[in-house]
């Protein structure tokens, strides 16, 4: 039993990491109804951006509790990668928006391997795996009996819960946030209504960028080496998370994203057991969006949605 609550508490951790980054999925096809393959990159830059943060704000908050660093990491990290994200859609996908989706899904694989390749250069940050630095001064805690749990994946999961619950706060009491909602039940009936689609739309990709830069940092946290790469599979398998949960709906990527890290985790943990080897765990969310699309196409909280032709 201990083992299995282990391995339960392990995927939490790492589910609500993916949790986060099917979030940014999840609100751009809400409004777009296209998927931003580039969203796992933007991963990948919040993690870089908190280490060149962190590096830039020791020498002056060298004294300072680490808990502030690492408050200040993650909103500076955010507001980039939010920028980021806004800049991305100005440039590449707004003016496809009036295009066929096959277009603007293109665009979005080219912009992800366009940032994959440019962060690779020696210039940039380079090929080779990076030491990301410990923000978090790591530490067993006690009185769990035999599980083992650190401050740092406590944090990263509270952390992590904090942020959803803040999105979840933005989407339902904020006059954005209605204007998000109104924008993805009908953009035209929302033009007339006087929204501005645009700036709704950019605020939602630098909302969902925003997500995917703590999720970098968090994720960077718990797993210490970065490099231009490390976006990609935890992007595909968030999305798998999004399409789980239901495309288009918030609460079911942050459950989609939970799944995902608990069966992960259940996978690896019990390889022998099943006799899978563990090396597969990164293949079941794959085969869990086979299943998914096989027999619940909308998703676990998604809605069937009729086309008129």
């Amino acid at each position: 039993m201990e083992q299995f609550l282990q391995q339960i508490l392990n995927g939490l951790f790492l589910g609500s990491i993916y949790a986060l980054i099917a979030l940014g999925y999840t609100m751009v096809y809400g409004v777009l109804r296209f998927i931003n393959f580039a969203h796992g990159d933007v991963f990948m830059l919040g993690a870089f951006a908190g280490m060149l943060f962190y590096k830039a704000l020791i020498p002056m908050l060298g004294g300072v509790h680490w808990g502030i660093t690492l408050f200040l990491v993650l909103v500076l990290s955010m507001a980039v990668c939010a920028a980021f994200g806004i800049g991305v859609e100005y440039l590449a996908y707004r003016p496809l928006r009036q295009r066929p989706r096959l277009n603007v899904l293109i665009t979005a694989i080219g912009v992800s391997l366009f940032i994959e390749y440019t962060c690779q250069h020696p210039k940039v940050f380079g090929a080779t795996p990076q030491p990301f630095p410990a923000i978090i001064p790591s530490q067993n805690l006690t009185g769990l009996g035999g599980l083992t749990v650190t401050n740092t994946q406590l944090i990263v999961l509270v952390t992590a819960i904090a942020l959803m619950v803040g999105l979840r706060f933005i989407v339902m009491r904020t006059r954005l946030g209605l204007a998000m909602r109104a924008l993805s039940l009908n953009p035209t009936a929302s033009a007339l209504m006087g929204v501005n689609n645009s700036v709704v739309i950019s605020f939602t990709f630098g909302l969902g960028s925003a997500l995917a830069a703590a999720g970098g940092i968090l994720y960077a946290s718990l797993y210490p080496s970065i490099e231009p790469f490390m976006g990609v599979l935890p992007g595909l398998k968030a999305f798998v998370a999004a399409v789980l949960g239901g495309i288009g709906n918030i609460p079911g990527a942050a459950l989609g994203g939970l799944i995902i890290g608990v069966t992960e985790t259940l996978v690896a943990g019990y390889s022998q057991d099943i006799g899978i080897p563990s090396g597969y765990r990164d293949g079941v969310a794959f085969v869990i969006l086979i299943l998914i699309l096989l027999f619940k196409p909308s998703g676990l909280l998604g809605k069937v949605e009729r086309e008129k032709v």
